[in-house]
C-alpha cells in the first residue's frame, strides 16, 4: 500500500461509533459462525515484492488511516452498542504475513485458491483490529498474491474500492515525498468515559423520538392522505425486508460453514455492449449472465427448471450521498424473484433490468436503516434469529463494484487483477464483480454444502456469461481461473 503524492491522511473510517447495521453483523457471527462477514480482496502481482519494503508500505498505511489500528470494544455490561478504541497492543507482526508455494507446484488458482478459502473461513480475533493481509509468494511464473481481509463492518465493497484507490500507487519507483503520519495516540479506556457515552448515546433516541411523535401529530391533520403513504411505506419495507415469495431452489438448500472460491475473468467492453445491445445497463447483463449459469448448473445437475423458475436474489445497492464519510457500510438490499428459467439472454436481461428499477425505487429502500436500531438492541441469539432470517433465504447474492480503472501498484509490483469474495451470510453463494481496467474480475464465494461441484459450477458459470456474450458479436470468451 504505497502512495503517489503527498496527500493528507484520509478521511476514511473516522467515525467512532458502529451504525446499527454494523451492530447486527458484529454481533450475529458472535453467536452463529454461519454469518461471519470478511471480505477478501485477492490481488494478482505481476511480481513478488520485497518483504520489508511490504512490511514498510503496510506500516504506513495504518498510519495513514488510523482504523487499521482499531479495534471494537463492547460498552460496559454490553449495554448500549461496540465502538472502536485504539489497540494498545497493536502489533503489525500479527497482522501482515506471508507464505510461499513450492516453485513446482499447480496451476495459479490450484495453488492460490486453497490459501484464500482458509485465509476467508478462519475467524477473526474480536480482541484485535480486524483485519489481516497475506503476501502469497511463489506464483507460477514469478508472480505474487497480496491477500487482504478486513471484517464487513469496517466497510462495503466500494467503501474497500475507496481505501484501495487512496493507497496504492501510480507507478513502480518508490516515492519517497509521500507524507508519513505518526502513529496515532493511544489512550486506555476510561470507565467514567464510557458511562458518559452510552448516556448521551441512548439519550439521543430522545429528541429522536420527539421528531416521530411531531410527526404522528401532523398526520393527524391528514389522517386519510398518512394511511395511504403509511400503508404504502409498510408494504415496502415487507418487501424489502423479507426474501422475495416463491420457493428457494431445492438443489441449493443445503447449508454448511465450508466455502470455496472460484473466480473468473470477463471482458468489461464486451460486457457492457451485450447489455446495451439488450436494452439493459452493466447491472442487468452481469446478473443475466448470473442467472443463465445457475439455470445450466441445475441442468448439468439433472435438475431442469422450467421457464418460469425464479432465482431468490439479493442486490446490495449503495444509497451513499454526496458528503458521507468514506469507508463504513453504506448500502440497502434489493430483493428480486429473479428470471432464472428464461433462455433467452436478452429477454432475460431486459426481465432483469425491470425488476432492479421497481427494487431501487421502493419507498422502504432504506428502511433496514430504520429497523436496525432495534434489532441491534436484541440479544445475540435472538439478533441471530431474526436478522439470519433475512438472508438464509437467498439462494444468490450478487455485487457489483467499480474497480480502479488506472494501472496500479503495489511497492514495484504491478496489480494485474483484483478478485473480491464478500462473505456468505448463509445463502448458497455470493458472486462479486470488480472491474480492473478493461477486465471484469469475478470472485463466487460458494457454499460447499449447496453447491458441491465447484468446477462445474465454475464452468457453468463461464457458460452463462458466454450467453449474453452472444448478444455482441465479436466477443472474447470468458476465461475460467485456474
Amino acid at each position: 500500500m504505497t502512495a503517489e503524492l503527498p496527500v493528507p491522511a484520509p478521511s476514511w473510517g473516522t467515525s467512532r461509533e458502529m451504525s446499527p447495521f454494523e451492530v447486527m453483523m458484529w454481533r450475529a457471527e458472535a453467536d452463529d459462525p454461519r454469518y461471519r462477514s470478511p471480505v477478501l480482496a485477492v490481488e494478482v502481482l505481476d511480481a513478488e515484492p520485497e518483504w520489508d519494503r511490504l512490511a514498510a508500505a503496510v506500516d504506513w498505511a495504518t498510519r495513514m488511516v488510523p482504523r487499521f489500528r482499531e479495534r471494537v470494544r463492547e460498552p460496559l455490561a454490553g449495554l448500549g452498542t461496540p465502538y472502536w478504541i485504539h489497540d494498545l497492543d497493536f502489533d503489525l507482526h500479527y497482522h501482515l504475513r506471508r507464505v510461499r508455494i513450492p516453485g513446482s507446484g499447480p496451476g495459479f488458482w490450484e495453488a492460490l485458491g486453497p490459501i484464500a478459502e482458509q485465509c476467508a473461513m478462519t475467524p477473526f480475533d474480536r480482541q484485535r483490529p480486524p483485519w489481516e493481509a497475506v503476501l502469497v509468494e511463489g506464483l507460477p511464473g514469478g508472480g505474487a498474491a497480496f491477500l487482504l481481509k478486513m471484517h464487513h463492518v469496517l466497510t462495503d465493497g466500494l467503501g474497500v474500492v475507496q481505501l484501495l484507490s487512496q493507497l496504492h500507487s501510480r507507478k513502480r519507483e518508490h516515492d519517497d515525498a509521500k507524507p508519513q503520519p505518526a502513529a496515532p495516540a493511544t489512550e486506555s479506556p476510561d470507565p467514567l468515559a464510557e458511562v458518559d457515552r452510552l448516556v448521551r448515546r441512548e439519550a439521543g433516541m430522545v429528541p429522536a423520538a420527539g421528531r416521530a411523535a411531531r410527526d404522528v401529530l401532523g398526520a393527524l391533520a391528514r389522517p386519510v392522505a398518512a394511511v395511504r403513504a403509511g400503508a404504502r411505506y409498510l408494504d415496502s419495507a415487507v418487501r424489502v425486508l423479507s426474501p422475495p415469495a416463491g420457493g428457494a431452489s431445492e438443489l441449493l438448500r443445503p447449508r454448511g460453514l465450508s466455502w470455496r472460491f472460484a473466480a473468473l475473468d470477463v471482458g468489461f467492453p464486451d460486457l457492457r455492449a451485450a447489455g446495451r445491445a439488450a436494452g439493459g445497463s452493466f447491472n442487468d447483463v452481469y446478473l443475466a449472465a448470473l442467472l443463465g449459469g445457475f439455470r445450466i448448473y441445475h441442468e448439468r445437475q439433472g435438475r431442469p427448471v422450467p421457464g418460469d423458475a425464479t432465482l431468490r436474489t439479493s442486490v446490495p445497492v449503495s444509497v451513499r450521498r454526496p458528503g458521507d464519510a468514506a469507508g463504513g457500510n453504506r448500502w440497502a438490499p434489493a430483493r428480486l424473484r429473479a428470471p432464472m428459467g428464461l433462455v433467452d439472454p436478452a429477454e432475460r436481461i431486459r426481465a432483469v433490468g425491470a425488476q432492479m428499477r421497481v427494487a431501487r425505487d421502493e419507498p422502504a429502500l432504506e428502511s433496514p436503516d430504520v429497523v436496525a436500531p432495534l434489532l441491534a438492541r436484541l440479544p445475540g441469539p435472538l439478533l441471530t434469529l431474526v436478522a439470519g432470517g433475512a438472508t438464509t433465504g437467498n439462494d444468490l447474492q450478487a455485487s457489483n463494484v467499480p474497480g480502479l480503472r488506472s494501472e496500479a501498484f503495489l511497492c514495484g509490483a504491478r496489480i494485474e487483477r483484483v478478485y473480491p469474495f464478500a462473505p456468505l451470510p448463509g445463502s448458497a453463494a455470493m458472486i462479486s464483480v470488480v472491474t480492473h481496467g478493461d477486465t471484469c474480475c469475478v470472485g463466487a464465494n460458494l457454499d460447499a454444502a449447496a453447491i458441491t461441484d465447484r468446477d462445474l459450477f465454475a464452468e457453468c458459470l463461464a457458460a452463462g456469461f458466454g450467453e449474453v456474450l452472444s448478444l455482441h458479436p465479436g466477443s472474447a470468451e470468458p476465461v475460467i481461473v485456474r
